[in-house]
């Protein structure tokens, strides 16, 4: 049939079975070959990861060594290495604080665990019961199995004795990874030390690699993406600051257990968008209810109300409009995120959709116009230029109007004479 595509007709001939297979081979040697170059790219990227690690750095610090060049050292570009060092002495300075509050309490967390775990699983068995007796649900079973609590303790050591070899890997591999942590430190000094000429150097190479209003809309897009991410982070991390100290403060007045540790980690963990807020708390509410039920829904009651003080009033405050994604959008980006990049890519995925929404929002935007109708799909009326007006009002007046019919016919001037000669 003449008007039938090439796809829909069946293989009839052995020349068509025979391209058929060679198709297939073709493409499973391209697959191949992709797998292979993903394969490539991703030693390239493990190569390069610690300058990846050294620009993260570089772009936490950098607002801090920015407004320290510009409000106390004046732009002096010989005094920048001033700011540098003192950017680095506050990130090591809030880095041993957070591990001066973190591992003692953990210690302290995990050898109360074990010492009085005894006493947690008698008062967990007490509430049982008295669940049981008011409600008349069968909470036995339960009761039974805390009873032999040794067995938990036996199957607890020999989970752990079976993850010391996974631990000292991960240990070894940490070990090795000094020679990189020490690369992304000094790469990131680099960066923000030459960061005018660094960045100078980029856009002379898009101005020459790309044609000039392609260039100008990438850098445009950089500045864009940069101005996100900056805000976002920036202020993510504030926003965070924030919560762990009124959540210290909250919990030691309500005298709760373990406030220092679980400060701590619902402020870092509240840098993640969305699931942040729950991978801090759920682990402190499981320590805190086998430690005390009591002091763990006080500890529930105490972070609902201040995620909807964050959530309402702190956050918006100083996050502003640096994102602009409705809520869908940000789960979304933080799950893609997650899926592509791990936990990074849960911090870094809502800036960074949050960019690519607006450059697509500038696309449709663009296309519509291009098509000359609305966001509704109304085709805009175009109103006449002024110029055109300006033209058609002196071209009336200039144009008298002229009567018709014999009687102007008579009246013209260069009209020949239809009477006779006397």
């Amino acid at each position: 049939m003449s008007g039938k595509v090439w796809l829909d007709k069946k293989p009839e001939t052995n020349k068509d079975w025979l391209i058929i297979i060679c198709a297939c081979i073709l493409f499973y040697v391209l697959l191949g070959a992709v797998q292979g170059l993903f394969g490539a790219v991703g030693k390239v990227f493990s190569i390069l990861s610690p300058f990846a690690g050294g620009i993260v750095l570089a772009y936490i610090l950098d607002p801090f060594v920015r407004w320290m060049s510009d409000t106390v050292l004046h732009n002096r570009p010989n005094l920048r290495w001033v700011a540098i060092l003192c950017a680095y002495l506050l990130f090591l300075l809030l880095l041993a604080l957070l591990v001066w509050l973190v591992v003692p309490q953990v210690w302290a967390s995990f050898g109360t665990l074990f010492t009085s775990l005894p006493g947690y699983i008698n008062n967990v068995q007490a509430t049982l019961l008295d669940i049981q007796q008011s409600s008349g649900v069968d909470l036995q079973g339960l009761v039974d199995m805390l009873n032999n609590y040794e067995q938990l303790m036996n199957n607890l050591y020999n989970m752990v004795a079976g993850a010391a070899p996974e631990i000292m890997s991960t240990l070894q591999t940490a070990a090795s990874n000094v020679v990189s942590l020490f690369t992304a430190v000094a790469s990131s000094v680099y960066m923000l030390a030459g960061k005018d000429k660094l960045l100078r150097q980029l856009r002379t190479v898009v101005h020459a690699v790309l044609p000039r209003g392609i260039a100008e809309q990438t850098l445009r897009i950089c500045q864009i993406a940069n101005a996100n991410i900056t805000g976002f982070l920036v202020g993510k991390v504030i926003d965070g600051a924030i919560l762990g100290v009124i959540l210290f403060i909250g919990m030691s007045i309500l005298g709760i257990n373990f406030a220092p540790l679980i400060a701590v980690l619902m402020g870092v963990t509240n840098i993640i968008p969305v699931f942040g807020p729950f991978i801090g708390a759920i682990p402190s509410l499981v320590i805190l209810l086998i430690a005390n039920p009591l002091q763990a829904l006080e500890f529930l009651v105490l972070v609902v109300c201040l995620q909807q003080v964050d959530s309402n009033f702190i956050a918006p405050k100083i996050l502003g409009q640096s994102v602009g994604l409705s809520a869908l959008w940000v789960l979304f980006a933080v799950v893609l995120g997650a899926n592509l990049f791990g936990v990074v890519g849960m911090v870094l995925g809502v800036p960074v959709f949050a960019t690519l929404c607006g450059l697509l929002q500038e696309a449709v935007a663009w296309c519509l116009r291009r098509r000359g109708i609305d966001d509704e799909g109304v085709r805009i009326a175009k109103p006449e230029s002024a110029e055109a007006a300006a033209v058609h009002i002196q071209g009336d007046e200039e144009a008298p109007e002229h009567p018709s019919g014999p009687q102007a016919e008579r009246d013209r001037p260069d009209a020949p004479c239809k009477h006779p000669p006397v």
